[in-house]
This record gives C-alpha cells, sequence and structure tokens, in this order.
C-alpha cells in the first residue's frame, strides 16, 4: 500500500484520540454526527432510532472474536446485501482486511487499560486512487437494545458494524449505501481492478468451452488474491428478494468464498482416475437460505465425496448461509459475476508482473471546440474527439492489456437527487508510429476495442493488441456532462501512458528562426505485392521505412512473404513541401538490410485522398526505374495543422 494516505475531513485519528484521552471523555464524530441526518437523505425513521455504544450493548465489546470470518456478518434492514458481501469477500484475505482496518490490535478494546479506550476508531479505503483514512466514533444505530444494521453473529463483535459506519461517513449516509455493487465496495476496500461479466450475454450455461475459460480464469483469479461476487438480476417476472424454486434470492448479492476442483470418489495410490467436478461456494449475506439444488448441504451427491475430500473442502451442514454448487449449475442460475483482480505489480514475486500506470482526468464543457474535453461517444462524430486523449505504446509483438476506467463515485450526491452513476466507455484507435499530438479527425486510424458502454461506476476491458502506438479516449455516452475520472493500464512492458493535450507543434523561438511546419501530412502504408524474391523458398522478411524531412517511421518486419500486411501509419508536420514523402521497402537481412523499392510522394494538400497502389522504383527521383512490387497507401495532407 502507499504510505501517502489522505485524511477524510482532515480528521486525523490520533490527534482526536490524544484530546479525548487526555480530556478523558469518549469521542463525538462533529463530521458525521449520532442524528437521523446521518441516517437519511430523504426518508424518515420507522422508528425513534437510539445511538448506543458498544459498552452500552453488551459487557465485553471487542472489534474481533476468535478473529475475523466470512461468517461474521449479518445484513441489517438496509438494502446493502452489495456492501456485507463485499466484507465477507474482504475476510478471506488477511493482508486486505488489515489494510482497511489498520493497527487493529492497537484499536481493539483493552480491558486491562480502559482508560486508553476513547470511542474513536479508524478504517482506511482506496478513494479515487487514493487511501482515504476516514474515522468514526462508536455510537451505533439502534432499535430495542440491537444494532439495526450490519452486525455479526457474535453479540460483542463490533468490527462490520463500525466499518459499515465509516462507509456511510463517506457516502454521506446511511440511506446512501441502499442499492449498490459489491464490486464497487471491494474497489473501495482494496485498489483492485473490476470486471462485470453477463453470464447469459456471453452464454456460459450453454457453451462449455467459455464456461471451462471461465472457471479457470476465476480459479486464477481466487488464488491469487482477488475476490469475486455475483447476482441474480430482477426482471422476466420476478421481483428484487423474490426466492427462485432453488432458494437463491433475486437481486441480492453473493459472495464467493472457494473455487475448487473436486475429487469424487477415493483415488488409490496407483490409480489417476478419480473424477474431478468444477465446483464454486457461495454466501448469503442474510447468514441463512441457501441453495436448495444439487450439491446442497445435506444433498445425496455429498455421498459420492470420501469424507477426507468433504473435510478439505470445509463443508458444514448448518443453515450458515454458505454452500456450494457445481460451476455448471451457478453459470445457469446466476445473471452477472463482478470479478475484482488484486493486479500484481510487485517484480518479488513467482506471478506475473504488470506495468501500471494512473491518470487522473476530467470531462469538461467548453464552447470552443479544441478546448472542449465533454465530447460524447463515438456515436457523436462531430464532437467525439474533443474528449480527453492518451497516448500509450505497445512494444511487444503482442501484449495483452488491462483498462479500468472509473469515474467519481457519486453516492455523496444523492441528497441532490444526482446519486447515479453517468454511463461510460473508452474507445481504443491505432494511431501513427509518431503522434505526439491531439487526434483532430479521424482518417487512416484504425479502432481496435470499444468498451461496454454503461452507468456503473467501472468500465474494464482486457484485450490482446498488436505492437504499435495507440490512442485511448475515455468518454460519457452523452457529449456535453462534467465529471472527473481515473484512467488505469495495465500493460506488460511499460507503456509511456501519458495525456495528450497540445493540438500542433508550440510556437517557440527556436521554430521560428529554423522555421515553423506550414502542412501536415498523414501516411498509412496498408500493404505491398510482388516483391522481388530473396531466398531459396522464394520469400522475404520486409519492412516499410518513410521518411519526410529529417524523420522517418519504420515498420516491424513481416517474416517470410513478398506480399506483407504494413498498416503502419506516420504523421509528418512539414517545413518544406518541396522535399517529398519517401516510402522505401527492405529485405531485413542478418548482416545487412537489402533495398528493395520505393515510391516517392509529393504528398501536396491538393493531391488526391483515396487509398492508390503505386509502382515501386530504384533510388532517385520519381521517373526512377521500376522495380518488382507495387505499395499500397493512402495520403492527406492538409496546411491547416489541427485538421488531421
Amino acid at each position: 500500500m502507499s504510505s501517502s494516505v489522505q485524511f477524510f475531513r482532515d480528521q486525523k485519528y490520533h490527534e482526536l484520540k490524544g484530546q479525548c484521552i487526555q480530556q478523558r471523555q469518549l469521542f463525538r464524530d462533529p463530521e458525521f454526527p449520532a442524528s437521523d441526518e446521518s441516517l437519511f437523505y430523504q426518508s424518515a425513521p420507522p422508528r425513534k432510532v437510539e445511538w448506543k455504544r458498544p459498552k452500552d450493548l453488551c459487557e465485553d465489546p471487542h472489534l474481533f472474536v476468535n478473529g475475523i470470518s466470512s461468517h461474521d456478518l449479518h445484513q441489517g434492514i438496509l438494502g446493502n446485501c452489495w456492501f456485507v458481501a463485499a466484507c465477507s469477500c474482504l475476510a478471506l484475505r488477511k493482508s486486505l482486511w488489515q489494510q482497511v482496518i489498520p493497527d487493529f490490535n492497537e484499536q481493539e478494546w483493552d480491558p486491562k487499560a480502559p482508560e486508553k479506550y476513547a470511542g474513536i476508531f479508524r478504517f482506511r479505503f482506496w478513494c479515487f486512487g487514493e487511501w482515504t483514512e476516514v474515522v468514526v466514533d462508536d455510537l451505533l444505530p439502534t432499535m430495542d437494545g440491537k444494532l439495526i444494521y450490519c452486525h455479526s453473529n457474535v453479540k460483542n463483535e463490533f468490527w462490520s458494524a463500525l466499518l459499515e459506519k465509516a462507509y456511510a461517513k463517506l457516502a454521506g449516509s446511511y440511506e446512501a449505501l441502499d442499492g449498490g455493487s459489491a464490486a464497487d465496495a471491494i474497489v473501495d476496500f482494496t485498489g483492485a481492478v473490476a470486471e462485470s461479466v453477463d453470464l447469459v450475454e456471453g452464454k456460459y450455461g450453454e457453451i462449455i468451452s467459455e464456461r471451462m475459460k471461465l472457471f479457470e480464469d476465476l480459479l486464477k483469479v481466487h488464488k491469487r488474491g482477488g475476490l469475486i461476487s455475483c447476482y441474480i438480476a430482477a426482471g422476466s417476472g420476478r421481483g428484487t428478494e423474490a426466492e427462485t424454486e432453488l432458494g437463491l434470492i433475486v437481486g441480492h448479492a453473493y459472495s464467493v468464498t472457494a473455487v475448487r476442483k473436486l475429487r469424487l470418489g477415493q483415488r488409490f495410490m496407483f490409480s489417476l482416475k478419480a473424477e474431478k467436478l468444477f465446483m464454486i461456494r457461495l454466501r448469503n449475506p442474510w447468514g441463512k437460505r441457501e441453495w436448495n439444488g444439487p450439491w446442497s448441504d445435506s444433498s445425496e451427491e455429498w455421498k459420492k465425496v470420501s469424507n477426507s475430500e468433504r473435510e478439505r473442502v470445509g463443508l458444514t451442514l448448518e443453515n450458515d448461509g454458505e454452500f456450494w454448487m457445481t460451476f455448471e449449475d451457478w453459470c445457469k442460475n446466476f445473471t452477472d459475476v463482478d470479478i475484482c483482480r488484486i493486479v500484481n505489480t510487485s517484480y518479488f514475486t513467482i506471478h506475473k508482473t504488470w506495468e501500471k500506470k494512473m491518470m487522473r482526468g476530467a470531462w469538461a464543457k467548453n464552447s470552443e471546440p479544441l478546448l472542449n474535453r465533454s465530447g460524447g461517444c463515438f456515436d457523436n462524430k462531430d464532437t467525439f474527439l474533443q474528449n480527453p486523449q492518451y497516448i500509450f505504446d505497445v512494444k511487444k509483438t503482442e501484449d495483452k492489456v488491462l483498462v479500468s476506467l472509473q469515474q467519481e463515485d457519486r453516492r455523496k450526491y444523492k441528497k441532490e437527487g444526482k446519486g447515479d452513476s453517468i454511463p461510460i466507455g473508452f474507445e481504443i484507435l491505432k494511431v501513427e508510429e509518431n503522434r505526439r499530438y491531439r487526434l483532430h479527425q479521424l482518417s487512416v486510424q484504425e479502432r481496435v476495442a470499444t468498451s461496454l458502454y454503461i452507468n456503473t461506476r467501472t468500465v474494464f476491458l482486457k484485450r490482446v493488441l498488436k505492437q504499435g502506438r495507440y490512442i485511448l479516449i475515455p468518454t460519457t455516452y452523452h457529449p456535453g456532462i462534467v465529471t472527473k475520472f481515473i484512467l488505469r493500464l495495465f500493460t506488460d512492458v511499460p507503456s509511456k501512458l501519458k495525456e495528450l493535450k497540445a493540438d500542433k507543434p508550440e510556437m517557440t523561438c527556436w521554430r521560428l528562426l529554423s522555421g515553423y511546419p506550414r502542412a501536415v501530412t498523414q501516411i498509412k502504408i496498408y500493404s505491398a505485392e510482388g516483391l522481388q524474391k530473396q531466398d531459396r523458398s522464394g520469400g522475404a522478411d520486409p519492412y516499410v521505412l518513410i521518411k519526410c524531412e529529417n524523420q522517418h517511421v519504420r515498420s516491424s518486419v513481416q517474416q517470410d512473404t513478398n506480399s506483407p500486411i504494413f498498416n503502419t501509419q506516420a504523421i509528418f508536420y512539414r517545413k518544406n513541401m518541396d522535399s517529398p514523402v519517401i516510402v522505401q521497402v527492405w529485405n531485413s537481412n542478418i548482416l545487412c538490410d537489402q533495398f528493395l523499392g520505393q515510391a516517392v510522394l509529393a504528398a501536396s494538400p491538393s493531391d488526391p485522398r483515396e487509398e492508390q497502389t503505386l509502382q515501386l522504383r530504384g533510388r532517385g527521383r520519381r521517373e526512377a526505374a521500376e522495380v518488382p512490387g507495387r505499395i499500397t497507401v493512402r495520403v492527406l495532407s492538409s496546411a491547416d495543422l489541427v485538421e488531421l
């Protein structure tokens, strides 16, 4: 975890605790008072709520009783099963919950030194890219002497109730937590990267190959410390909290507590034929009401499993809200899964290490097109490129890229009626290898990836990209919307992610003396054909070199072909329009590369902009002798430096 921690409302735990101990009084939080305004932003309490401290509810209060467990949590009267499911996931990972509940031993009640207790606790959440410490007092909402919100199944354990209070403070009130996403809470607990998968749309219940890929993915995520939750979306005549025939609750978040391959029958010393079953274990935040289909706690199927195997997977037969299902049944009965990956960026590990870059940005409105940064999605052709633009490089031949776009948490705006997330998404475009300024017109660029556009806090995309330079454009769905975002990019090798802010080369004293560009030229080399044969098999290893004034762009080598597909783009800001653009084709050799031919282009603004196929010629001007091979290109030039 980063050593830099922000303090919510500038409240510092040690200072406040020291003051309370010195004054011999228990902390009362002025920033989140024990009153109805902390409970509700629009409703009214059904009955009077009394705020009580743990010592008023039991004789021997503790943060933890016999450690922390996913069984500690029970949802109260608030509709925040998603939060409780996220807490259940968190409780499975000691390294993660110790980030959220720092110095938990120091915060624990000490019966031997009651004078050190000040009624103040602190929790840390990953808020919009920064770890933020939130302090709360220990006054908790009750009715009839019982906690009305999240509570433990042990009467004198209070970590979950106090954690929920800190999270409610961050959101503005307890009522602001009514309805939400387990993935959002897990991201707030861990800084994880959240991905939502629609099990129905992906047909995971039907297509076995897709189901197996998802199982292996979830198995890997779970083994590497990630957190997973799932739910059944309301709809098709089923309302929220309706119960299915097999005991599952609609519109209700479940935490995934295990993903396993289960052995059936006995495996003998010399036999490896024991059948394996793909299984998943879930927990209902209510702490009761379980799946009653195949492999439920007391079903016949468990008789096929040896006692030692039952012990290994931790089978319990209590109605404690935890149960097993086959992965196939899970895919067929649930509609959505939220996968929260703890992306490994440490070099001191046996697992794959990712390079991470994070950028903060904002969609901002301006009537001047070159200054506007809220242009809406790709469908808004006239304004789409008036969004923030981020450039990055893929250095390997191919690289898997993870992208996470997160908008600011809008729960705090619920009091003003603006608490819903805005539909957001992003586009990835493959652009010129040497682009350094903002993109103003889509012409030769390739649209290689589009995320979902959805009104969730986070949008995630996983994609394999080929070597080259890319622009990532985060957008709101509709133009003219103003809000902040953070963008995270994970690649195998450093990507040099940065925002493109300048529209064209800056006018400097040096440029005035040496010459300022008079035109801009874009060129795309699509392919070549009929190149001269270079080896015994009749092939070649060609690449293309694009030259203009003192600049050049080189493509990657295409192996063993006389008809290479290059798809290489370049852009040049040109001072001298009499100096042509030269496209050369070379054959890659171990000792010395061999020239295969070139095309010389005037590339003036008046030239046609359509795709054209040109005959390759020898060195020299355009009238040089023809050589074998033709090359297909598209060239666009403009005297307006912000047209392209």
